[in-house]
Protein backbone atom coordinates (compact mmCIF):
# COMPACT_ATOMS: atom_id res chain seq x y z
CA UNK A 1 0.00 0.00 0.00
CA UNK A 2 1.45 3.58 -0.69
CA UNK A 3 1.42 6.00 1.93
CA UNK A 4 1.29 9.52 1.86
CA UNK A 5 2.67 11.67 4.72
CA UNK A 6 1.82 15.38 3.97
CA UNK A 7 2.75 18.60 5.83
CA UNK A 8 0.19 20.15 7.72
CA UNK A 9 -0.84 23.56 6.75
CA UNK A 10 -3.20 24.12 10.00
CA UNK A 11 -1.86 27.46 11.24
CA UNK A 12 0.32 26.14 14.53
CA UNK A 13 0.01 22.24 13.53
CA UNK A 14 3.16 21.31 14.28
CA UNK A 15 3.18 17.66 14.69
CA UNK A 16 2.97 14.95 11.43
CA UNK A 17 1.24 11.99 10.57
CA UNK A 18 4.23 9.52 11.06
CA UNK A 19 7.77 9.44 13.09
CA UNK A 20 10.90 8.38 11.44
CA UNK A 21 10.78 5.21 13.00
CA UNK A 22 6.60 4.39 11.48
CA UNK A 23 8.21 5.37 8.02
CA UNK A 24 11.21 2.25 8.69
CA UNK A 25 8.66 -0.39 9.89
CA UNK A 26 6.02 0.25 7.13
CA UNK A 27 8.87 0.24 4.31
CA UNK A 28 10.78 -2.72 5.56
CA UNK A 29 7.41 -4.35 5.13
CA UNK A 30 6.81 -3.38 1.41
CA UNK A 31 5.22 -0.37 1.33
CA UNK A 32 6.37 3.08 0.25
CA UNK A 33 5.68 5.79 2.27
CA UNK A 34 6.04 9.36 0.51
CA UNK A 35 6.94 11.96 2.69
CA UNK A 36 6.08 15.75 1.82
CA UNK A 37 9.64 18.35 2.19
CA UNK A 38 9.91 19.53 5.72
CA UNK A 39 6.71 17.59 6.82
CA UNK A 40 8.60 16.36 10.50
CA UNK A 41 10.12 19.56 10.92
CA UNK A 42 7.58 20.93 13.35
CA UNK A 43 8.69 17.65 15.72
CA UNK A 44 11.92 17.46 15.65
CA UNK A 45 12.60 15.18 12.36
CA UNK A 46 14.45 16.31 9.49
CA UNK A 47 13.77 15.03 5.49
CA UNK A 48 17.35 13.13 5.79
CA UNK A 49 15.97 11.35 9.23
CA UNK A 50 12.76 9.91 6.70
CA UNK A 51 15.18 9.25 4.09
CA UNK A 52 17.49 7.27 6.09
CA UNK A 53 14.15 5.13 7.27
CA UNK A 54 13.11 4.64 3.51
CA UNK A 55 11.01 6.93 2.76
CA UNK A 56 11.14 9.14 -0.37
CA UNK A 57 10.75 12.91 -0.06
CA UNK A 58 8.18 15.05 -2.67
CA UNK A 59 8.64 18.49 -3.03
CA UNK A 60 4.34 19.36 -3.40
CA UNK A 61 1.49 18.20 -1.29
CA UNK A 62 -0.33 17.29 -4.44
CA UNK A 63 2.01 14.56 -4.94
CA UNK A 64 2.05 13.48 -1.36
CA UNK A 65 -1.86 13.19 -1.42
CA UNK A 66 -1.50 12.34 -5.13
CA UNK A 67 0.42 8.91 -4.91
CA UNK A 68 -1.14 7.71 -2.02
CA UNK A 69 -3.50 4.81 -1.20
CA UNK A 70 -3.89 5.74 2.28
CA UNK A 71 -2.79 9.19 3.68
CA UNK A 72 -1.72 9.47 7.55
CA UNK A 73 -1.98 13.47 8.88
CA UNK A 74 -2.65 14.60 11.44
CA UNK A 75 -5.51 17.48 12.10
CA UNK A 76 -8.73 17.33 9.71
CA UNK A 77 -8.15 18.75 6.00
CA UNK A 78 -8.32 21.78 4.65
CA UNK A 79 -10.77 22.21 1.97
CA UNK A 80 -7.08 22.49 -0.89
CA UNK A 81 -6.20 19.31 0.88
CA UNK A 82 -8.98 17.75 -0.18
CA UNK A 83 -9.08 18.46 -3.48
CA UNK A 84 -6.08 16.43 -3.11
CA UNK A 85 -7.01 13.72 -2.62
CA UNK A 86 -7.86 11.02 -5.10
CA UNK A 87 -11.16 9.05 -5.48
CA UNK A 88 -11.70 5.81 -3.07
CA UNK A 89 -8.24 6.93 -1.06
CA UNK A 90 -8.00 6.17 2.66
CA UNK A 91 -7.59 8.66 5.37
CA UNK A 92 -6.32 8.58 8.20
CA UNK A 93 -6.04 11.50 11.45
CA UNK A 94 -7.52 13.05 14.14
CA UNK A 95 -10.53 14.29 12.22
CA UNK A 96 -13.15 15.43 14.43
CA UNK A 97 -15.93 15.59 11.82
CA UNK A 98 -18.78 16.54 14.44
CA UNK A 99 -17.13 19.57 14.36
CA UNK A 100 -16.78 19.68 10.55
CA UNK A 101 -18.24 21.82 8.10
CA UNK A 102 -20.83 20.19 5.95
CA UNK A 103 -19.44 21.22 2.68
CA UNK A 104 -16.21 19.11 3.78
CA UNK A 105 -17.83 15.97 4.96
CA UNK A 106 -20.01 15.91 1.69
CA UNK A 107 -16.25 16.33 -0.60
CA UNK A 108 -15.58 12.85 1.20
CA UNK A 109 -18.82 11.27 0.46
CA UNK A 110 -18.57 12.39 -3.32
CA UNK A 111 -14.98 11.31 -3.27
CA UNK A 112 -15.80 7.61 -1.83
CA UNK A 113 -13.03 8.56 0.98
CA UNK A 114 -12.89 6.12 3.69
CA UNK A 115 -12.12 8.29 6.67
CA UNK A 116 -10.80 6.87 9.72
CA UNK A 117 -10.60 8.96 13.23
CA UNK A 118 -8.12 8.35 15.25
CA UNK A 119 -10.09 9.74 18.02
CA UNK A 120 -13.24 7.96 17.57
CA UNK A 121 -11.10 4.23 17.47
CA UNK A 122 -12.49 2.44 20.45
CA UNK A 123 -11.91 -0.86 22.36
CA UNK A 124 -14.57 -3.01 23.53
CA UNK A 125 -13.85 -2.26 27.36
CA UNK A 126 -15.14 1.38 25.86
CA UNK A 127 -10.87 2.67 25.79
CA UNK A 128 -10.24 5.34 23.50
CA UNK A 129 -6.13 4.43 22.86
CA UNK A 130 -5.20 6.75 20.47
CA UNK A 131 -7.48 10.14 22.21
CA UNK A 132 -5.79 8.93 25.50
CA UNK A 133 -2.64 10.29 25.36
CA UNK A 134 -3.51 13.28 23.56
CA UNK A 135 -6.08 13.94 26.45
CA UNK A 136 -3.39 13.88 29.08
CA UNK A 137 -1.24 16.31 27.35
CA UNK A 138 -3.92 17.98 26.69
CA UNK A 139 -4.99 18.10 30.54
CA UNK A 140 -1.38 18.68 31.63
CA UNK A 141 -1.21 21.53 29.05
CA UNK A 142 -4.64 23.48 31.12
CA UNK A 143 -2.57 24.08 33.88
CA UNK A 144 0.37 25.17 32.67
CA UNK A 145 -0.83 27.19 30.51
CA UNK A 146 -3.94 28.51 33.09
CA UNK A 147 -1.13 29.65 35.31
CA UNK A 148 0.23 31.95 32.50
CA UNK A 149 -3.32 33.30 32.15
CA UNK A 150 -3.90 34.31 35.28
CA UNK A 151 -1.07 36.88 35.36
CA UNK A 152 -1.67 40.61 34.43
CA UNK A 153 0.54 40.50 31.11
CA UNK A 154 -2.41 38.33 29.88
CA UNK A 155 -4.91 40.14 30.95
CA UNK A 156 -5.97 38.07 34.07
CA UNK A 157 -6.40 38.95 37.87
CA UNK A 158 -2.94 38.79 38.33
CA UNK A 159 -2.80 35.94 40.42
CA UNK A 160 -0.26 33.36 41.73
CA UNK A 161 -1.30 30.11 40.76
CA UNK A 162 -0.36 28.32 44.20
CA UNK A 163 -0.98 31.41 46.54
CA UNK A 164 1.77 32.86 49.08
CA UNK A 165 2.29 32.31 53.09
CA UNK A 166 -0.82 34.12 53.67
CA UNK A 167 -2.62 34.75 50.66
CA UNK A 168 -5.20 31.60 49.60
CA UNK A 169 -4.40 30.17 46.26
CA UNK A 170 -6.13 30.29 43.18
CA UNK A 171 -9.64 28.69 43.09
CA UNK A 172 -9.96 25.94 40.30
CA UNK A 173 -12.67 24.55 38.87
CA UNK A 174 -13.07 21.42 36.09
CA UNK A 175 -15.74 20.36 35.09
CA UNK A 176 -15.46 17.00 34.04
CA UNK A 177 -13.49 14.13 35.88
CA UNK A 178 -12.23 12.29 32.66
CA UNK A 179 -8.63 11.09 31.40
CA UNK A 180 -7.86 15.14 30.49
CA UNK A 181 -9.51 16.37 33.62
CA UNK A 182 -7.90 14.06 36.15
CA UNK A 183 -4.45 15.13 34.27
CA UNK A 184 -5.56 18.88 34.52
CA UNK A 185 -6.55 18.29 38.13
CA UNK A 186 -3.05 16.58 38.69
CA UNK A 187 -1.50 19.34 37.24
CA UNK A 188 -2.99 22.25 38.98
CA UNK A 189 -2.65 20.69 42.42
CA UNK A 190 1.15 20.58 41.70
CA UNK A 191 0.86 24.08 41.65
CA UNK A 192 -0.62 23.81 44.88
CA UNK A 193 -4.10 25.87 43.85
CA UNK A 194 -6.92 25.24 45.30
CA UNK A 195 -9.46 22.74 43.19
CA UNK A 196 -13.11 21.82 42.58
CA UNK A 197 -14.17 19.12 40.38
CA UNK A 198 -17.51 18.24 38.66
CA UNK A 199 -19.02 15.45 36.88
CA UNK A 200 -22.11 13.69 36.29
CA UNK A 201 -20.83 10.46 37.24
CA UNK A 202 -20.43 10.08 40.27
CA UNK A 203 -17.75 6.96 39.61
CA UNK A 204 -15.36 9.29 38.21
CA UNK A 205 -16.08 11.50 41.55
CA UNK A 206 -15.47 8.35 43.22
CA UNK A 207 -12.21 7.75 41.78
CA UNK A 208 -11.35 12.14 42.35
CA UNK A 209 -11.96 11.85 45.53
CA UNK A 210 -9.74 8.35 46.39
CA UNK A 211 -6.65 9.65 44.50
CA UNK A 212 -6.71 13.29 45.55
CA UNK A 213 -7.36 14.05 48.94
CA UNK A 214 -8.31 17.34 49.55
CA UNK A 215 -10.20 18.26 46.50
CA UNK A 216 -14.04 19.20 46.47
CA UNK A 217 -16.14 17.25 44.46
CA UNK A 218 -19.64 18.25 43.01
CA UNK A 219 -21.88 16.72 40.78
CA UNK A 220 -22.23 18.67 37.97
CA UNK A 221 -25.89 20.26 37.66
CA UNK A 222 -26.94 24.06 36.48
CA UNK A 223 -26.83 24.76 39.97
CA UNK A 224 -23.54 24.09 40.75
CA UNK A 225 -21.90 25.18 37.71
CA UNK A 226 -23.64 28.11 38.04
CA UNK A 227 -22.88 28.73 41.98
CA UNK A 228 -18.51 27.59 41.09
CA UNK A 229 -18.72 30.02 38.46
CA UNK A 230 -19.45 32.92 40.96
CA UNK A 231 -16.46 32.07 42.65
CA UNK A 232 -13.89 30.23 40.24
CA UNK A 233 -10.43 32.51 39.27
CA UNK A 234 -10.24 29.44 36.41
CA UNK A 235 -12.64 27.30 34.66
CA UNK A 236 -11.47 24.13 32.67
CA UNK A 237 -13.93 22.73 31.15
CA UNK A 238 -13.12 19.47 29.66
CA UNK A 239 -16.44 17.43 28.64
CA UNK A 240 -16.35 14.98 26.44
CA UNK A 241 -19.23 12.87 24.94
CA UNK A 242 -17.87 9.88 22.39
CA UNK A 243 -18.46 10.48 18.68
CA UNK A 244 -21.24 13.31 19.66
CA UNK A 245 -20.62 17.17 19.95
CA UNK A 246 -20.69 17.93 23.80
CA UNK A 247 -23.26 20.02 25.08
CA UNK A 248 -23.12 22.96 25.99
CA UNK A 249 -23.27 23.23 29.69
CA UNK A 250 -21.42 26.91 30.80
CA UNK A 251 -24.53 29.50 30.15
CA UNK A 252 -23.64 33.20 28.89
CA UNK A 253 -25.82 33.97 32.35
CA UNK A 254 -22.92 31.82 33.47
CA UNK A 255 -20.09 33.52 32.44
CA UNK A 256 -22.01 36.72 33.24
CA UNK A 257 -21.31 36.03 37.21
CA UNK A 258 -17.93 35.21 37.11
CA UNK A 259 -15.44 38.00 38.36
CA UNK A 260 -13.89 40.22 36.38
CA UNK A 261 -10.92 39.49 34.22
CA UNK A 262 -11.34 35.26 35.37
CA UNK A 263 -10.22 32.51 32.87
CA UNK A 264 -12.39 30.33 31.19
CA UNK A 265 -10.40 27.57 29.23
CA UNK A 266 -12.80 25.40 27.03
CA UNK A 267 -10.57 22.51 26.16
CA UNK A 268 -13.26 20.35 24.12
CA UNK A 269 -13.95 23.24 22.02
CA UNK A 270 -12.12 20.73 19.08
CA UNK A 271 -15.15 18.61 19.24
CA UNK A 272 -17.30 21.95 19.37
CA UNK A 273 -17.12 23.30 22.93
CA UNK A 274 -18.95 23.05 25.71
CA UNK A 275 -19.16 26.69 27.02
CA UNK A 276 -21.74 29.09 25.36
CA UNK A 277 -19.38 32.03 25.02
CA UNK A 278 -16.73 29.63 23.25
CA UNK A 279 -15.31 30.28 19.99
CA UNK A 280 -12.52 28.23 18.57
CA UNK A 281 -8.76 30.34 18.34
CA UNK A 282 -5.27 29.83 17.72
CA UNK A 283 -1.94 29.38 19.36
CA UNK A 284 -1.40 32.87 17.03
CA UNK A 285 -4.47 34.79 19.13
CA UNK A 286 -5.09 31.78 21.63
CA UNK A 287 -7.74 33.94 23.99
CA UNK A 288 -10.29 36.53 23.70
CA UNK A 289 -12.86 38.72 25.98
CA UNK A 290 -16.16 38.12 25.96
CA UNK A 291 -18.53 39.21 29.39
CA UNK A 292 -15.20 40.61 30.72
CA UNK A 293 -13.83 36.99 31.08
CA UNK A 294 -10.71 35.31 29.05
CA UNK A 295 -11.54 32.80 27.03
CA UNK A 296 -8.99 30.19 26.13
CA UNK A 297 -10.33 27.99 23.00
CA UNK A 298 -7.60 26.44 20.80
CA UNK A 299 -8.44 23.02 19.47
CA UNK A 300 -5.16 21.39 18.75
CA UNK A 301 -3.41 22.49 22.46
CA UNK A 302 -1.20 19.22 22.13
CA UNK A 303 0.16 20.79 19.00
CA UNK A 304 2.63 23.23 20.86
CA UNK A 305 4.68 20.02 22.03
CA UNK A 306 4.63 18.35 18.59
CA UNK A 307 7.63 15.91 19.66
CA UNK A 308 6.05 14.51 22.69
CA UNK A 309 2.18 14.43 21.15
CA UNK A 310 3.20 13.03 17.72
CA UNK A 311 5.38 10.19 19.36
CA UNK A 312 2.38 10.07 22.25
CA UNK A 313 -0.30 9.45 19.45
CA UNK A 314 1.58 7.52 16.98
CA UNK A 315 2.61 4.94 19.41
CA UNK A 316 -0.98 4.29 20.36
CA UNK A 317 -2.15 4.48 16.41
CA UNK A 318 0.41 2.88 14.94
CA UNK A 319 -0.70 -0.75 15.70
CA UNK A 320 -4.12 0.03 14.18
CA UNK A 321 -2.08 1.72 11.04
CA UNK A 322 0.05 -1.52 10.64
CA UNK A 323 -3.44 -3.59 10.33
CA UNK A 324 -4.73 -1.39 7.39
CA UNK A 325 -1.68 -1.54 5.55
CA UNK A 326 -1.14 -5.26 6.18
CA UNK A 327 -4.54 -6.43 5.42
CA UNK A 328 -6.84 -3.66 4.07
CA UNK A 329 -9.13 -1.55 5.15
CA UNK A 330 -11.95 -3.28 4.23
CA UNK A 331 -10.78 -6.42 5.68
CA UNK A 332 -9.64 -4.85 8.83
CA UNK A 333 -12.85 -2.90 9.06
CA UNK A 334 -15.00 -6.32 9.27
CA UNK A 335 -12.24 -8.36 11.60
CA UNK A 336 -11.56 -5.38 13.92
CA UNK A 337 -14.33 -3.76 16.18
CA UNK A 338 -12.07 -0.70 17.55
CA UNK A 339 -11.09 0.31 13.56
CA UNK A 340 -14.66 -0.43 12.77
CA UNK A 341 -15.80 2.34 15.27
CA UNK A 342 -13.08 4.63 14.01
CA UNK A 343 -14.72 4.39 10.21
CA UNK A 344 -16.31 7.77 10.32
CA UNK A 345 -16.63 7.38 6.05
CA UNK A 346 -16.64 4.36 4.34
CA UNK A 347 -16.47 4.42 0.64
CA UNK A 348 -18.47 7.50 1.35
CA UNK A 349 -20.77 6.15 3.02
CA UNK A 350 -21.51 8.28 6.58
CA UNK A 351 -21.93 7.45 10.11
CA UNK A 352 -25.59 7.94 10.93
CA UNK A 353 -24.53 9.88 14.04
CA UNK A 354 -22.59 12.58 12.12
CA UNK A 355 -23.63 16.06 13.17
CA UNK A 356 -21.81 19.00 11.64
CA UNK A 357 -21.07 23.16 12.54
CA UNK A 358 -19.77 26.06 11.27
CA UNK A 359 -16.30 25.58 12.11
CA UNK A 360 -13.42 24.86 9.42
Amino acid sequence: MNIGIPKERRPFEFRVGMTPAGVEALTKLGHPCYVEHEAGLGAGFSDLDYERAGARIVYSAEEAFGRADLVLKVARPLSEELQWLPPRTALAGLLHLNSARQEKVVMLQQKEITAIAYEQIQLENGFFPVRAPLSQIGGYLAAQIGARLLQNNSGGKGILMGGMPGIPPAEVAVVGAGLSGTCAVQGFLGMRAHVTVLDTDLNALQRIYERFPGVVTMVSNPRNLARVCCYADLIAATILVPGKRPPVIITREMVRSMKPRSVIMDISIDEGGCVETSRPTTHESPYYLDEGIIHYCVPNIPSVVARTATYAFLNAAFPFILKIVNEGIDKTREEDPAIANGTVVYHGKLRSNMRFSSSS
